[in-house]
This record gives structure tokens, C-alpha cells and sequence, in this order.
């Protein structure tokens, strides 16, 4: 019986994504549409309904509209023109939305501008896209005016955008930009029905967790190609929903799935500045949130969180994001009682992308790109080659490398410099003259039963985490997820370090316990035993009391990597398992160096 209730499920799925998968073509780069003109035909087509629910302020979607006129004709104003960028910095709240979508009906591009950077990397992002303006929130200006030496931009060319939470005046070298738009306009602007689909939209940055951020290039294509799919597809969302958004709109999970979804949909958004374990139940109930878009370590503070009276009973019916783990996933089915998770697989660089239709357990979906998984050296960090100079494809359930093949439906963005685009293209794979796109990711098809001969796969890691240990590839994602389900880890961060006259990386996990929680070496040691491989165990363990994660909660790596075990350079508690012991102990100095001599035996 189950198999037939899962057939019928999966055919409801599938007819369901149907028309979209059928009939839906993303648009050529000269065709007339983009992300200004999709958010104004929204608001004409409900302009009475509700668009956006943001600190206490409710506004329709003509009223939407009419603010992000006033924005665009202000922007004219100040000298913006088609094809300048301007680099945004403000927090979620309606002024940035509005401050997008008006530079999008004038032609001119978004840097979307990540408001927790300060210092070398905040100069960097709004030098890197030649900004000719620079947007401020009032809530950031003391990061804006911590680089001004840095920036060649004229006093002028600081937008000052008034945050209504705080009460200070705008500075004396920068332009008042809220108290210009009074007195603009509120009439469509007529250039926004010449804007093409194959100008930049938007620059979104990588999270910088190994580096300086890379901006990408986001054209007004990638918006109406995701904004469909994402909505009907993903979301199966209606002008009756709401939806719930809380990570932070400089990133792509946040503006392209979320706010890309309910512009095509005509559902409304509920935003807030930044996530809250515990108002999220809350404000769900009180807003009636029906969509919510996700990352997966959001979600597990939510799973994490103690149960409320609001999590029972909720209206949240449909979930899309990525990252979500196992464990996780259970959670939010049986405990919250969410029925359609969506989860996905992309980024906003590249051509491939996945989307878990059919509504499946524990999968990123499938996808319509053309994708190879090849074997991938680990240890050497290099594509494995036959005899005859080939890349070869991994068997069903082998993690193998992923490769999106380039073509004229399925483009290669890339990012605003060319020499980083270019590395991330390998050419000549299967047959003279073909381009693929190098995701970076370790990927495995997977059997998940009917599925109308979709094939599905499943995230297993980055290539850069994945290290090898006793002739064993170790996934770090994989190790983490099964670290994370002990009673007494709230999250873990795992990663492979150098012992000298060890062959590999050793795995070292930085752990944050349990509120209330210390550290139960002995039951670790034995949750350890039982549900890890010998070489998949941490050989050391870091606890820490709070982990460092970027706006969309993706944990950082570099530092930890940097200092690994050295006693110097971490102040807090570090545990080792030594060669053939069977319990982890407290690394001490005389343990430590024989480790750096050498001589531990590993």
C-alpha cells in the first residue's frame, strides 16, 4: 500500500511542476522583460493587495510601487543613469527593496553590499563593481565611514537613507537621500519597458568564508529564470500567501528564491532585519506566514530552540531553501508539521541548479542542466584521469565532482572578473569544442525509489572541506551532521588539519555544547565509537562557546583551519585522541610537541 500512496503522491507532484517544466523557457538576453518591470506588473495586477510587512509598517503593492518610483526618480536625480552601479548597504527593511527595484526600472545595477563587512573587505566589495554611488542605511554609516579614505568617491556620492528606528540627522559629507523623495514622483518610468534581460541586474557577492568576496554577476535572465520555477514549482505559491524572510536580501537564497518568488506570485513577504529563534513562531502566528525560505543552519536553531506554545499548529505549509540536514529535515516534518520541504541546489555564479519537485526525503532534487560527476583526487585536490587523458564518472552513490555543461539555454555567468570566471570553466571533457562549469562541489546520485525517472541527487561537500585520513575520504558535512545529532553538540564545524609525518589531514571538529551542557568526554567518546568509522572520527576536538558564521549562517573555516591545535594560538579547550587510545584527552604541551616534532605516531 505504501508504494501505491507514494505513487500518487509523486504524480500529483509532478503534475503539479508540469506545465513549468514543460512550457517554461528562460528568456533571451535581448527579450524586454526584467526583475523592474516583473515587480511593477505584480503591483499593477494587485495593487490593493498586501505586499510587505516590515517593522510595524504594512503597505500594498501600489503603494510598493509608488515608494520605489519616488526611489528611481531620486536616483535620476543624484546623476544615476542606465548601466551605473550603485553599491547598497542596508539592513532588510523596505527601503532596501525599494532601493533595488528602482535601480532595476532605470537600468542601473544593485551591489548588493554584505552589511556585516567593515574595513579592507567592505572597500573591496564597493570598489570591485565600480560604483558610482554608494546607498548608506543609517544603521552602517560607521562602516561606510570607516573606508572613506579608501573609496574615490566625491561626498556627493554617498546616499544617506534614514533608518526610522534611530534619530540622528544625516552626516555633513554625505546627500539626504530620504528627504529628496517627498517631493519625487510616483509614476512608472517609462524606460523600464526597454530594459533587456541580458543587463546586470545585481552584483551578489560570495560569503568570503576563503577570501576577499567575488562579486557575481546577476542578469535580469537569472532573476525571471529562477523567479518561475521557484514559485510555482518549488513553492507552489498564490497571491493569498505570505511569506516569512529573515536572511539577509545581499545574498541570492534570500532575494532570488524569496523575494524573486513573491514578486512572480503576488504573495506577500513578511521581513524582518535578521533571523529570531525565538520570535520566529510568534510572528509567524501573528502574520500568518505561509512560505518560508530557508538555510539549514537556521533551521537547526530552530530545532534546537525549546518548544513553544506557537509551533503547534502553525500555518507554515511550505519550506525551499538549502542546506538542510537530516536530522533536520525529521524535525521540521514531525515536530513542526511542515508538509512540502523544498530543498535546492545552486549558486549565484553558476549555471547548474536543482530543485526537489517531488517533494522527496533528504535530496536536492533533480535538475534539467546536463551534469557530469567525475572522480575527484582528494588528497592531490585534482580531477582524476583514465588512460587516455578522460575525466571518469562515478558509479550511483559515489561521490564524484560536479560538472554543468555550458551551452546557449544553460549560460555561465560567472563573476565581474574575468580571470575568476575563466577558472571555473573546463573545456574539451567529452567531445572537442564543450564548456563546463567546475561547481566545486561533491555531489552523489542517489536512489530515492518512483520518481518518473528523474534522476536525484545529494549535496555531500565542498571539494575544499572533503580531506583524506587512513586512505578514507572524510566529508566534513557528512561528519557534521552526524556530530551535530549528540545530545550534548548544538553545532559543529569540522575540518581537517596537518600533523607532520602524517600522511592526510587529521579530522579536528570545533563544537559548541548545548546551553548549560559541559563537556561529557566519555559520552562523546562513545557516541563517537558508535556512530562514526574509525577514520571519520575527530582525532581532536576544540570546544567553543559560540561558532563564527556568515549572514547566511554558513560556518567560517579559514581561522580555525589556521590554528588548528596550536596551544599559542587557541585560548580555548582542545581534546585529542591519541594513536590506539580509546578516550579523548586534554591536549597538553608535552603531547603537543611531539605532535609538531613529528613523533605521535599517528
Amino acid at each position: 500500500m505504501s508504494k501505491v500512496i507514494e505513487f500518487f503522491r509523486v504524480m500529483w507532484n509532478f503534475f503539479q511542476a508540469a506545465p513549468t517544466l514543460i512550457f517554461f523557457k528562460p528568456p533571451g538576453d535581448d527579450e524586454k522583460t526584467s526583475l523592474g518591470l516583473m515587480f511593477q506588473t505584480t503591483a499593477a495586477k494587485y495593487p490593493n493587495k498586501s505586499a510587505i510587512v516590515c517593522e510595524g509598517q504594512e503597505i500594498n503593492w501600489s503603494e510598493f510601487n509608488a515608494l520605489t518610483n519616488q526611489f528611481a526618480h531620486s536616483f535620476k536625480q543624484q546623476g544615476v543613469t542606465r548601466g551605473d552601479c550603485v553599491a547598497v548597504l542596508i539592513e532588510n527593511r523596505t527601503e532596501l527593496l525599494c532601493s533595488i527595484f528602482a535601480l532595476a526600472k532605470i537600468g542601473a545595477t544593485a551591489g548588493l553590499i554584505n552589511t556585516g563587512l567593515t574595513d579592507r573587505p567592505l572597500a573591496h566589495c564597493i570598489t570591485t563593481v565600480n560604483s558610482t554611488k554608494c546607498l548608506i542605511g543609517q544603521e552602517l554609516l560607521a562602516s561606510v565611514e570607516g573606508v572613506k579614505d579608501q573609496l574615490e568617491l566625491a561626498d556627493k556620492d554617498y546616499l544617506w537613507v534614514k533608518d526610522p528606528q534611530l534619530d540622528q540627522t544625516s552626516p555633513d559629507w554625505a546627500t539626504d537621500f530620504s528627504a529628496t523623495l517627498a517631493d519625487m514622483p510616483t509614476h512608472n518610468h517609462p524606460e523600464t519597458d526597454d530594459i533587456a534581460a541580458g543587463e546586470i541586474a545585481l552584483y551578489i557577492f560570495t560569503s568570503g568564508t576563503t577570501g576577499l568576496p567575488k562579486p557575481a554577476v546577476i542578469y535580469h535572465r537569472k532573476i525571471m529564470s529562477a523567479a518561475k520555477p521557484y514559485s510555482t514549482v518549488g513553492f507552489h505559491a498564490k497571491p493569498s500567501d505570505r511569506m516569512y524572510i529573515c536572511l539577509p536580501l545581499y545574498h541570492a537564497t534570500g532575494f532570488l528564491l524569496g523575494i524573486g518568488s513573491c514578486l512572480h506570485s503576488g504573495a506577500s513577504m513578511f521581513v524582518r532585519r535578521r533571523f529570531s529563534a525565538t520570535q520566529f513562531w510568534p510572528e509567524v502566528q501573528k502574520y500568518q506566514t505561509t512560505l518560508f525560505v530557508y538555510v539549514g543552519e537556521l533551521c537547526r536553531y530552530l530545532a534546537m530552540a525549546p518548544e513553544c506554545p506557537d509551533e503547534k499548529n502553525n500555518p507554515l505549509k511550505t519550506m525551499l531553501g538549502n542546506g538542510l540536514r537530516p536530522d533536520i529535515w525529521d524535525t521540521f516534518r514531525n515536530r513542526f508539521g511542515v508538509k512540502r520541504i523544498t530543498e535546492i541546489y545552486g549558486s549565484s555564479e553558476g549555471n547548474v541548479s536543482f530543485l526537489n519537485i517531488l517533494n522527496k526525503e533528504s535530496t536536492i532534487g533533480t535538475g534539467s542542466v546536463v551534469v557530469m560527476l567525475v572522480k575527484y583526487d582528494i588528497e592531490n585536490d585534482e580531477i582524476v584521469l583514465d588512460e587516455n587523458g578522460k575525466v571518469i564518472e562515478v558509479e550511483l552513490g559515489e561521490a564524484g565532482l560536479m560538472l554543468g555543461q555550458i551551452d546557449d539555454r544553460y549560460k555561465f555567468d560567472g563573476y565581474k572578473n574575468a580571470d575568476a570566471t575563466n577558472d571555473k570553466i573546463l573545456t574539451d571533457l567529452r567531445e572537442p569544442g564543450d564548456r563546463w562549469f567546475n561547481t566545486g562541489d561533491l555531489i552523489r546520485k542517489i536512489d530515492v525509489g518512483f520518481a518518473m525517472g528523474l534522476p536525484h541527487y545529494q549535496f555531500v561537500d565542498r571539494v575544499g572541506d572533503t580531506f583524506r585520513w587512513r586512505a578514507e575520504n572524510v566529508s566534513t558535512n557528512e561528519v557534521g551532521e552526524i556530530l551535530n545529532a549528540c545530545d550534548q553538540v548544538e553545532i559543529s564545524n569540522v575540518y581537517g588539519v596537518d600533523i607532520p609525518g602524517a600522511e592526510g589531514k587529521a579530522g579536528m571538529a570545533a563544537i559548541t555544547l548545548v546551553p548549560g551542557q559541559t563537556f561529557d568526554v566519555a559520552a562523546f567518546t562513545e557516541y563517537t565509537d558508535r556512530e562514526l568509522p574509525a577514520f571519520a572520527r575527530p582525532v581532536f576536538v576544540r570546544i567553543e562557546d559560540e561558532q563564527d558564521t556568515t549572514g547566511t549562517f554558513k560556518l567560517f573555516k579559514g581561522t580555525l583551519k589556521k590554528q588548528a591545535y596550536h596551544l599559542d594560538q587557541v585560548a580555548q579547550p582542545i581534546y585529542v585522541r591519541q594513536p590506539k587510545s580509546k578516550q579523548y584527552v586534554l591536549l597538553d604541551p608535552e603531547f603537543y610537541e611531539h605532535l609538531i616534532n613529528g613523533t605521535a605516531g599517528y
